[in-house]
């Protein structure tokens, strides 16, 4: 199995330094100081989703193939951490947004 070390701690941070960020923002421009939590889960995942543009950026080959299934699973994973609110990163800046946004 090939070391995806990079990708795997990419992948991990995505919702906490990308994601959040986007979605508050989102949040901001629509005049949305106070959405719910599932609202706010699901923009962050929205957001985690746009990094499969990026994986389709990489060429087709086999060794690529292989990262980016390995990539894939691991974004599913996290998305769905996030979805079940088991995400403390997002869960904290969701309460951070909606109390002092």
């Amino acid at each position: 199995m090939p070391d995806y070390f990079e990708l795997d701690r990419l992948v991990e941070d995505l919702a906490k330094l990308y994601s959040t960020a986007c979605a508050t923002s989102w949040f901001k421009i629509i005049g949305n100081k106070r959405p719910t939590k599932e609202e706010f889960r699901n923009k962050v995942a929205e957001f985690m989703k746009h990094f499969e543009y990026t994986l389709a950026s990489f060429p087709q080959t086999p060794a690529a193939d292989q990262f980016k299934d390995h990539a894939r699973r691991s974004l599913d994973n996290e998305i769905a951490q996030v979805l079940a609110g088991e995400n403390k990163e997002v869960e904290k800046r969701y309460k951070y947004f909606v109390d002092y946004g």
